[in-house]
């Protein structure tokens, strides 16, 4: 596991295939907890290519010196996104 946020990863290969593939991050908090904002691609084993980019927020809490994983929210897609873009843009100017 990551000592760092910044070696923190979704990153994952299985059989030698990497079936998530991390294309961006963010941090918006750190210290004991820490969230991240992941910009991502699964691939599709029948198409044998990357699908659509895909959104996940997780918290990681620190304990022991690493980073776990704590939760997460993955958001389904570009709607999504921008639904959440837009009440988040409408709360923070209220």
């Amino acid at each position: 596991m990551a000592e760092t946020v910044d070696e923190l990863t979704i990153d994952y290969t299985e059989d030698g295939i990497q079936v998530v593939k991390e294309l961006d991050k963010v941090v918006l908090s750190k210290g004991a907890w820490a969230t991240v904002i992941y910009r991502y691609q699964d691939w599709d084993r029948k198409k044998g290519e990357y699908g659509p980019d895909r959104y996940t927020i997780r918290r990681y809490q620190k304990r022991n010196g690493e980073y776990q994983q704590r939760s997460k929210f993955n958001i389904s897609s570009k709607e999504q996104a921008r639904n959440i873009i837009g009440a988040l843009q409408k709360w923070v100017e209220e």
